[in-house]
């Protein structure tokens, strides 16, 4: 019988809050195309504000990659964010016209997601971004398949979560955990164990947030 890789291991201890992810008010509204108009642009502003942020962690991972294949990789995913997401922001900020400083990202859930995560990136290694970020985007990547097979009437909306399914951004999902798994062959317990906790916190950070545009 094959080992148990890393990720394996890391989705199954945390497959409670994983679940209840994807299973929050916000997906199932999304799948049932009855996000409000209300909670889907204080859910852009809060989210546009995060993606900002993920260019900080994942410059962090980029600063702590051991590899020249590593690093380059994460330069491409930093392109992505910079050029891809943040521009689906601008573009749909401007299209909607929301004024994104009308917006309070202050607010503790939405906070306590971009300081936690950059907390991880900023004080961890390599893998503790890894980790967080795994969290991150399998959860995306997962429900956002689910989504894409259903009607969803507002184009931006369906735009965002397109976004989700494409190539590249599953090839970023699956990078994540490839990541882990090479790695993981050589990990002692207790740092496997560590990473875990680690995916653990950030789902949690998600769900959270996640909960901020109904408030």
């Amino acid at each position: 019988m094959a080992a148990e890789s890393l990720s394996a291991r890391i989705l199954r201890e945390n497959d409670a809050v994983f679940r209840t992810m994807l299973s929050h008010r916000f997906v199932e509204d999304v799948k049932n195309d009855r996000l409000s108009k209300a909670a889907f642009e204080r859910y852009l502003v809060y989210e546009g504000a995060f993606v900002d942020s993920a260019i900080s962690i994942f410059a962090y991972a980029a600063a702590t990659a051991k590899t020249m294949m590593q690093k380059r990789w994460l330069i491409a995913v930093l392109d992505a964010l910079a050029n891809e997401q943040i521009a689906y922001f601008e573009r749909t900020f401007a299209s909607r016209g929301i004024d994104p400083s009308s917006f309070d990202i202050g607010i503790a859930e939405v906070e306590a997601f971009r300081t936690g995560m950059l907390e991880i990136a900023r004080q961890g290694g390599f893998l503790d971004t890894v980790a967080a970020m795994f969290a991150a985007e399998w959860m995306y990547w997962t429900w956002s398949k689910a989504a894409a097979s259903c009607p969803i009437s507002d184009p931006l909306l369906k735009e965002w979560v397109d976004l989700h399914v494409d190539p590249n951004f599953a090839a970023q999902a699956q990078w994540l955990k490839n990541e882990l798994d090479m790695t993981g062959e050589t990990l002692e317990e207790d740092e496997k164990a560590r990473l875990s906790a680690i995916f653990g916190r950030a789902m949690q950070l998600e769900v959270d947030f996640h909960d901020a545009p109904y408030l």
